[in-house]
């Protein structure tokens, strides 16, 4: 690659402080068509020649550009211009015009075709390539066919420029790629006329974006089409950011007139046409009329006829047989089960649904160990999973049993077109398994559910095990709950904490705070401590020495690899976004051997721990062993193992996997030192750290404080007010969720 040499002189700045090139394209030494992304050799007008790096889309020799940003240095390469925007002109002579000619950039166009189209045409080239292909017919060389194949081209090419300038001051050049991959040449033509398509039809694109869009145009405020979007958007947004299945007609119908300033009269209007096309779905449930978008609708659904089903139709084993099991087994084993634990393996073995529930040392891993050696000995393959890799990790470790992810049971893997991943295991591809044991299913959302149920073929038995009293799944929907509430379903809920269990606090103080109850912050020398702190800035201070210094002097390598700081919120100088600040550059400062990367207000570093924070599904990734698959998901925490400002992107690993990402996928990411007591579900870590400062009153819950302590193994040690801790236990406040199964499964009937 070659090295760009510094100009003559600097370039000049635009007010928003970013630094300004003009120049051609000489070389194009690296492009990614999926993204954007490009390397480039840029000839300035001063005769510089300057590698500069960025989102360049479709970029091709002889271009001529102005080009914003500011200079970076590459460990290897030097210094080199990264670029923020780009804003590109055709060729206005036949000098450049002959340059981009010859470059190849149109397709059946080489440099001796190009200097006989040059020479016959001069500065009218472009036009009459653009107007009169025909007339390259008359060039020597060139057939009919073929010109009319080269216009085709170029008007293509005519068509991503257009695209790209049109978009690019509303979406950026990463999503400007997108929407083209999307549209083709039609796509400036069809987000004129309907701008809000794209926020439902292209990722990243949210209302909001596309609203700023369409008020930049002109588009009335109070347009069908706009109304229509923002009642969509506002189920969908309400699914991803706060678990909502569905909601309320008349909050949606009151939210709607909020968010688009119109009256509410407007969006009624728009509602039944919503509904009239099927686009959003009504029914009354509980006496309350429910709005579902059409995905949610039909999963739903889809949830309690299977579940159902399967519940109807598993052969029932003899009573007498069942005893018979459940006595050998522990002869055995030489495990004498408690009475709910036999009643929950009893339980397993004669329904084709079971529910188990139960707080820390109850006893669930002891009644899946026993339901695994007597589904095997009765002959029945089983398929044992969970919602995440660390909880089907640990799942192995305590059955010796292989354990998946769902995402692996079902074998997610992109669509033979080439098109968006897809779950390969469904209604045309059934599961093999006779039995699924799904661990951890309170954090298995509606969405999650659907897909698995759709791969369980009939006379199969599921049983679904998690602790009900957690906080629910990330994704939209409180599934294990509502199956709980539904009363539909065989369900047991273990209670009684097993003697070896007792001598930990973590698992004592767990319980303790369930039942409404103070846990013991007095006890030394055990496994759960309480370092009380007044101020916000006291706590974070104590964080960060627990983390540098105090644990790993203590505990060694499971302090430093081990250690999870786990907050109830995000802001304040107590919350996740300044206490990352903070640990970040407590325990892996600032080094000229590690490189950096800033994405936004974040920077990221060689070294840091990072969280992906949406579903990617389509996100490629490799193990060690070279085996290759797709799909990282929200909450997945990894660690950045290099960072290539030249090529635009980092690897970060993810456990046994190791996954590239483009610069412009950073918005998926965020920093992992401190995490939301939401985002560590499902998650166990050996030592937790619990900042309790200045908690918003609506996180001052007992299932978010319960969560936390029982994401430890080894310690937990909380730092901040007791009076704090207090609020959470007394307030038994349950997340509230609009979804419709639980009383769907009540009154549906097969």
């Amino acid at each position: 690659m070659a090295q760009g040499r510094e100009p003559n002189a600097e370039p000049t700045a635009d007010d928003a402080g970013l630094l300004r090139l003009t120049g051609s394209i000489e070389h194009v030494i690296y492009a990614n068509e999926d993204n954007g992304f490009a390397i480039c050799d840029l000839g300035t007008e001063s005769g510089d020649l300057i590698t500069i790096t960025g989102t360049l889309p479709y970029v091709g020799e002889g271009d001529s550009v102005t080009v914003y940003g500011k200079w970076v240095h590459n460990p290897k390469y030097g210094r080199q211009f990264r670029v923020e925007t780009c804003e590109r002109q055709m060729p206005a002579d036949a000098n450049s015009m002959l340059r981009y000619l010859a470059s190849g950039a149109i397709k059946g166009i080489g440099p001796k075709i190009a200097q006989r189209i040059v020479d016959e045409f001069g500065d009218e080239t472009f036009d009459v390539i653009e107007h009169h292909p025909e007339w390259l017919a008359n060039v020597s060389g060139i057939s009919r066919k073929s010109a009319k194949s080269i216009g085709a081209d170029f008007a293509e090419k005519a068509g991503i420029r257009s695209a790209m300038m049109f978009f690019r001051d509303f979406f950026g050049a990463a999503a400007t790629v997108r929407i083209y991959k999307r549209y083709g040449g039609n796509a400036v033509e069809l987000a004129k006329k309907n701008p809000y398509r794209l926020c439902e039809e292209i990722e990243g694109i949210g209302f909001e974006r596309a609203d700023r869009m369409a008020r930049d145009l002109g588009l009335a405020t109070d347009s069908e089409d706009r109304i229509c979007s923002g009642i969509c958007y506002l189920l969908s947004s309400n699914a991803q950011a706060n678990g909502h299945v569905c909601l309320p007609r008349d909050k949606t119908v009151q939210g709607a007139a909020r968010l688009l300033g119109v009256d509410e009269t407007a969006v009624n209007d728009a509602l039944e046409l919503l509904l009239a096309r099927e686009q959003v779905h009504a029914e009354r449930l509980g006496g309350i009329e429910l709005l579902y978008d059409k995905k949610q609708y039909e999963n739903e659904k889809y949830i309690a006829t299977k579940l159902l089903l399967l519940d109807r139709v598993c052969p029932a084993m003899e009573t007498a047989n069942i005893g018979a099991f459940i006595d050998r087994e522990q002869a055995e084993t030489g495990v004498r089960y408690a009475d709910l634990q036999r009643r929950a393996i009893s339980d397993a073995l004669e329904n084709g649904v079971m529910l188990l529930t139960g707080g820390p040392g109850t006893g669930k891993t002891t009644v899946v160990r026993a339901l695994l050696h007597i589904f095997s000995s009765m002959g029945l393959k089983i398929a044992l999973t969970a919602p995440t890799g660390r909880a089907a990790k640990r799942l192995s470790e305590s059955t010796s049993c292989e354990a998946r992810t769902i995402h692996r049971l079902l074998e997610y893997g992109g669509e033979e077109s080439g098109g968006r991943g897809r779950f390969m295991r469904d209604e045309s591809n059934l599961l093999e398994e006779n039995v699924l044991i799904v661990d951890e299913a309170s954090m298995v959302d509606s969405l999650l559910m659907g897909a698995l149920l759709r791969a369980v073929k009939p006379g199969s038995r599921l049983v679904l095990i998690g602790d009900a009293d957690q906080l629910p799944s990330v994704g939209a929907g409180n599934v294990l709950r509502d199956l709980i509430d539904s009363g539909r379903f065989a369900t047991v809920r273990l209670t009684e904490i097993f003697r070896q269990a007792q001598k930990s606090l973590i698992v004592t103080n767990a319980h303790a705070i369930n039942r409404g109850e103070l846990p013991r912050l007095d006890v030394k020398d055990n496994d759960f401590f309480f370092m009380p702190r007044s101020e916000d800035a006291s706590i974070t201070a104590t964080v960060a020495q627990l983390c540098g210094v105090r644990l790993p002097r203590t505990y060694g390598a499971m302090a430093t690899t081990g250690t999870q700081v786990i907050v109830p919120s995000r802001k304040g100088e107590a919350g996740t976004e300044h206490l990352n600040v903070v640990l970040q550059a407590t325990l892996n400062p600032p080094s000229p051997e590690k490189r950096e990367h800033r994405f936004r207000e974040i920077t990221y570093r060689e070294g840091d721990r990072v969280m992906q924070v949406r579903n990617n599904y389509d996100m490629e990734w490799e193990r060690d062993n070279g085996m290759t698959g797709a799909g990282i998901f929200n909450g997945d925490v990894g660690v950045i193992e290099s960072i290539d400002p030249t090529d635009g992107n980092m690897r970060i690993r993810f456990e046994d996997r190791t996954v590239t990402y483009e610069f412009s996928l950073l918005e998926d990411l965020e920093p992992a030192y401190a995490v939301t007591v939401h985002k560590s579900q499902g998650c166990e870590y050996p030592i937790v750290i619990l900042p309790l400062g200045n908690v918003p009153p609506m996180l001052r819950s007992r299932n978010l404080l319960y969560t936390a302590v029982t994401r430890a193994q080894c310690i937990v040690i909380v730092v901040g007010r007791e009076d704090v801790l207090a609020d959470m236990v007394r307030n038994n406040r349950q997340t509230m969720r609009y979804t419709g199964l639980s009383e769907r499964l009540r009154r549906e009937a097969l």
